[in-house]
C-alpha cells in the first residue's frame, strides 16, 4: 500500500481561515449587488421591455399565421415540404393538447438568447481567429462555461437581479454561447489561405477579406455552432423556469415537484418538437450554404 504521508506535509487552510474568506466574498458580493443592483437592473430595462413586447406579440398573433410563418421559414431553409409538413403537424398537436401559450413564452425567450448569442459570439470568434493571444485568453473561460454545472449560473444573476426573465435569459445565454464562439473561430481558421491570399492580390483589404471572403467560406461552420447554442439554450429551459422564466419549463418542473407524470411527459416532448424544429431547420440551411459553396468552387 502506498504512503500517503505525504499528504500531511501539503499547507492547508484552517476551517476557521477557509470560514472567513467565505464570509468575505459572500461579503463583499451582498454588499456589490447592493451597491450596484438597481443600476445594473436599468442597464437591462430596455431588453426585458423587448423581450416583454416580443412575447405579447407571438401570444397574440393568431396561430395558424405562426404555424404559417415557422413552416414558410422551414422550406425557405430546407426546401423540404416533408420538413414543412413535419413543423405544421407538430405546432398543431402542441396547440390542440394546450401547450400553445407556454411554448409561445418559451420561443420568444429562446429566439431572444440565440439572438444575443450571436450578436456577442461571433465578434468574440472573430477575435479569436484574427488574435492568437485572444484565443489563449477566452479558450480557458470557454472551457470553464462549458464544464461549470447549469445550476451555478443562477447563483449569481439571482442574488444581483432577482428573479424574473433577465436573469433567465442572462443564464441561458451564457450556458449556450461557446459552441457560437468556437466554431466562428474554427471556421474562420479553416479558409483556405490560397484563396485569402488571392483576394489580398486583388486589393481586397482586411475587412473586406473578413466580410467577402472569410465569413460566407466559414458560414457552414458558424451555422453548426448556431445550432449548437440553439439545442443548449433550450437545454436550459426547465433550469431556468426555476428562476420565474416563464415557458414549458415550468409545468416539467411543477410534475416534477407533485408527480404529474402525463404533465412532464407532454410539455417535455413539446421542448423535444421545438429542438428537433430548430435543429432541421439550422441544419438543412448550413448544408445547402455548403452546396452552394461547393457549386462555386467548381464553377
Amino acid at each position: 500500500m502506498a504512503d500517503s504521508g505525504w499528504l500531511s506535509e501539503i499547507p492547508q487552510l484552517s476551517r476557521g481561515e477557509l470560514r472567513d474568506i467565505r464570509k468575505f466574498l459572500d461579503t463583499g458580493y451582498r454588499e456589490f449587488s447592493r451597491e450596484y443592483g438597481e443600476m445594473i437592473e436599468g442597464f437591462f430595462d430596455p431588453l426585458l421591455s423587448f423581450l416583454v413586447w416580443f412575447e405579447k406579440l407571438l401570444l397574440a398573433t393568431p396561430w395558424w399565421l405562426i404555424i404559417a410563418i415557422v413552416a414558410g421559414l422551414a422550406y425557405l431553409s430546407s426546401r423540404s415540404w416533408k420538413l414543412s409538413l413535419g413543423v405544421v403537424i407538430s405546432f398543431f398537436l402542441i396547440g390542440y393538447f394546450g401547450m400553445w401559450d407556454d411554448t409561445m413564452r418559451t420561443m420568444s425567450i429562446i429566439l431572444v438568447c440565440t439572438l444575443m448569442a450571436i450578436a456577442l459570439g461571433v465578434p468574440i470568434g472573430i477575435a479569436m481567429a484574427r488574435s492568437d493571444r485572444v484565443q489563449s485568453v477566452v479558450t480557458p473561460l470557454l472551457d470553464i462555461m462549458q464544464t461549470m454545472p447549469a445550476f451555478v449560473y443562477l447563483i449569481p444573476v439571482v442574488m444581483l437581479l432577482g428573479i424574473g426573465k433577465i436573469p433567465g435569459v442572462l443564464a441561458v445565454v451564457i450556458y449556450a454561447i461557446p459552441p457560437v464562439i468556437r466554431l466562428t473561430n474554427l471556421g474562420i481558421r479553416l479558409v483556405d489561405k490560397d484563396v485569402l491570399e488571392a483576394a489580398t492580390a486583388y486589393g481586397a483589404s482586411s475587412v473586406q477579406r473578413l466580410m467577402g471572403v472569410q465569413l460566407p467560406l466559414a458560414m457552414p461552420t458558424i451555422m453548426a455552432g448556431i445550432n449548437q447554442t440553439i439545442m443548449m439554450a433550450l437545454s436550459m429551459v426547465v433550469i431556468a423556469s426555476m428562476i420565474g422564466v416563464k415557458g414549458l419549463g415550468q409545468p416539467v418542473l411543477k410534475s416534477i415537484t407533485n408527480q404529474y407524470f402525463t404533465l412532464g411527459l407532454l410539455n417535455g416532448l413539446a421542448i423535444v418538437a421545438l429542438a428537433i424544429i430548430f435543429d432541421r431547420v439550422s441544419q438543412a440551411y448550413a448544408k445547402r450554404s455548403q452546396r452552394y459553396l461547393e457549386g462555386m468552387d467548381n464553377g
